[in-house]
């Protein structure tokens, strides 16, 4: 009990009985007591109002009060103090009855003697004390369970009865007193697809084979949806080491678990259409192959698509619509594909689809059709109407595949060989596609040697005055002069140089040369007509911002006569963006070049801008020169052109030129320049120069010959090169 004396208090009115009393306190040899004493109630609670008392000795009958109702005043005034009742014969029940209400013991005062009073005194301090430690320790309890805010549960094993915590039930929706105490309240509300596995971490608990019980399932709340929880518990084991109890907390992990789910779907999905994504495409084509693996008769088809023009679109109608046209095409491809079908965006304006479990090839070439057809019904965007396509490739699963990346790989290759073919259009990949992929490949990895050795040369085209026979200029045409190949021919590799990009430092190579070596023949023939080079510039190269200054520094470097370099832009590279074209041209024509137009008539239709076009000439292209002698009347379409540009102010040069006959109708048709192969091939700058010196007399005499003779042989018209 400690050293320092326990402080008594005892009321009592009996002078014998107080002595008595302090007579046994001070009998006692191993505690020692310091007495206080009041007779009344009134005055026994004023000095536990003023000091600090370790007991109480209550006499329950008082000149101020009496009963129940002594011990009730005393109790609620110090609560913390332990009270030892003090009652005669008569009194037991009574004696009792405080106990219940909170009195640590009760004493006859007729059958107390020292022993008995001490001992009792003792035992009442250190009850109070246990009672005081248990209560802040379930407070303690208390306060963890409220603050982490789960629901207890306690599974009686042999009665199979389990007591769900008020907390317990509040987190499915109901009240204390709405669910009885079988395990069924628990098993019935969680989710069909998940109480198997509950059950079975369960068992595997009970029977030892997990250390604790831990389980993330769904429980239907009482408002029908499913609420994430987390169970936990141990079990108990009695003394034959069965379990014979458990016991466990519920925890409502909803939030962790909903936010989890949307990263793992904003890692798999699209930002800006909800489609699944390039990585959840991919895993599911994975098992797709792994199922044909499985199962000889399984089948699938990748379809992979591109939207024709879609830049267009983005350019003139800006990106926000762009961005609702594909918004509205992953809507429809929801709508027509089927449920085990999957539809992704891979990006800019790339989808793929997997059409998985399919019968035959057919049902893949019906669902590219079907695709063009829903793309094919107008779009109504923002107030505008827009209509697309789509380049789409497929790869089927009887090729043979273990990974996904290839299928992908070959059906992205068929799509290109369908937008070669056209708009609107599909292509089944076959190993000639892989075939042809691997040559581009290696086609590619060759160009970009070829443009750090410098294997690129300039060939020259004539162009004749057609009235004249005298040679105007030449058109700079690049040909490559490959180590093991040869020469190369631009249709087998230009597309390639603009894929990659190497078109610009290409375009900006022939450029530069052909300037400088159309200055150097003016210098060696300064008494012949002065000549002109024609240059095409890609679409690459029209769209860098520094096209302008580089033309000036590559005409200054030159020292050419702006007046001698044409430009020629094709009609389709015009009309890609339209207004900005016209302010580009309008630049060009200020530093003094010349603007041709190309292939005339093959692209997107200009007639809209042509008027506003800073261009001096228009260029016929080879398809309409070379129907000309059919008797269809394709010259009209010839003639019609040659019209339209005189009216415009504008000159007209013809591509392709390779018989009399059409030298005969361009004359008549008033055309005023040409080339092709009636002139000349093209011709490297050796034998262009050495062309430039016999031309003046060659050419005329050829020139007069042609028109009195209906046709005359490339041979005889050519000019000699010695």
């Amino acid at each position: 009990m400690g050293d320092a004396p326990i402080r008594v208090l005892m009321i009592e009115d009996s002078p014998g009985d107080a002595r008595l009393i302090e007579i046994y306190l001070s009998q006692a040899t191993t505690t020692t007591y310091r007495l206080t004493h009041c007779t009344t109630l009134d005055d026994g609670l004023g000095r536990l109002d003023r000091d600090e008392f370790d007991i109480v000795l209550l006499d329950l009958k008082l000149p101020d009060s009496s009963g129940i109702e002594t011990f009730e005043q005393t109790y609620a005034r110090a609560p913390d103090v332990p009270i030892v009742v003090m009652t005669g014969h008569d009194d037991a029940q009574l004696a009792f009855r405080a106990v219940r209400e909170g009195a640590q013991d009760y004493l006859v005062k007729n059958n107390v003697d020292a022993p008995l009073l001490n001992r009792s005194i003792r035992y009442a301090i250190e009850r109070k004390h246990y009672e005081e430690a248990l209560r802040v320790s379930e407070e303690r309890y208390a306060l963890a369970i409220s603050g982490a805010n789960d629901g207890l549960w306690d599974w009686d094993l042999e009665e199979d009865r389990i007591h769900y915590s008020t907390r317990w039930k509040e987190m499915i929706g109901y009240d204390e007193d709405e669910l009885s105490i079988h395990p069924e309240e628990w098993f019935s509300r969680v989710h069909p697809d998940e109480v198997a596995r509950l059950k079975q971490e369960i068992s595997d608990h009970l029977s030892g084979r997990s250390l604790h019980f831990k389980h993330e399932h769904r429980m239907r709340h009482r408002d029908g949806s499913y609420r994430w929880m987390l169970s936990r518990g141990i079990a108990v084991r009695g003394a034959s080491g069965r379990p014979c109890r458990m016991a466990g907390s519920l925890t409502d992990i909803n939030a962790r678990k909903m936010t989890e789910q949307q990263l793992l779907h904003d890692a798999m999905h699209d930002a800006l259409t909800d489609l699944p994504n390039w990585a959840l495409f991919m895993d599911r084509l994975g098992v797709a192959i792994a199922q044909c693996k499985r199962r000889d008769d399984h089948q699938f088809a990748v379809l992979f698509l591109d939207l024709d023009r879609f830049k267009n679109i983005n350019d003139s109608l800006g990106h926000a619509v762009g961005d609702l046209l594909l918004i509205s095409i992953a809507r429809r491809f929801r709508a027509f594909l089927r449920p085990g079908d999957t539809v992704a965006r891979l990006g800019g304006d790339e989808f793929a689809i997997l059409a998985d479990a399919i019968e035959s090839p057919s049902d893949a070439t019906r669902i590219a059709e079907r695709i063009n057809e829903e793309l094919g019904r107008p779009f109504d965007l923002q107030g505008h109407e827009v209509f697309t396509s789509a380049s789409i490739g497929l790869a089927l699963s009887s090729t043979g595949y273990d990974r996904p990346e290839k299928v992908l790989r070959d059906a992205d290759t068929a799509m290109y060989r369908a937008k070669s073919l056209g708009k609107a259009r599909h292509a089944i990949f076959d190993q000639d596609m892989h075939r042809r992929a691997v040559e581009l490949l290696s086609l590619e990895t060759d160009l970009r040697r070829a443009v750090t050795r410098d294997e690129f040369r300039v060939h020259y085209q004539p162009i004749v005055a057609l009235s004249t026979g005298v040679l105007e200029g030449f058109e700079a045409l690049v040909r490559w002069q490959h180590p093991v190949k040869g020469l190369v021919y631009p249709e087998e590799f230009i597309s390639v140089a603009e894929e990659t990009g190497l078109i610009v430092p290409l375009g900006w190579k022939v450029m530069h040369e052909a300037c400088a070596q159309t200055a150097a023949w003016q210098k060696r023939f300064p008494a012949g007509q002065p000549l002109t080079v024609s240059v095409n510039l890609s679409g690459k190269q029209f769209r860098q911002p520094e096209l302008v200054r580089r033309i000036g520094e590559i005409l200054s470097d030159s020292a050419l006569e702006p007046s001698r370099l044409c430009l020629e832009i094709t009609e389709s590279m015009i009309m890609e963006d339209a207004e900005s074209a016209v302010d580009k041209m309008r630049q060009l024509r200020d530093v003094g070049v010349e603007l041709h137009i190309d292939d005339f008539g093959t692209g997107y239709s200009s007639l809209s801008y042509l008027h506003r076009l800073p261009t001096h000439t228009i260029k016929i292209d080879r398809s309409f020169v070379r129907r000309m002698s059919e008797r269809n009347g394709k010259s009209q379409i010839v003639g019609t052109i040659v019209t339209l540009a005189r009216n415009l102010g504008m000159r007209v040069a013809a591509e392709g030129l390779e018989t009399a006959d059409q030298l005969a109708k361009l004359r008549q048709l008033q055309c005023e320049y040409g080339q092709g192969f009636f002139f000349s091939k093209p011709l490297d700058h050796g034998d262009a120069g050495r062309l430039i010196a016999s031309t003046a007399i060659s050419w005329v005499v050829a020139m007069r010959s042609s028109i009195r003779a209906t046709r005359v042989s490339r041979r005889a018209i050519n000019p000699p090169i010695s």
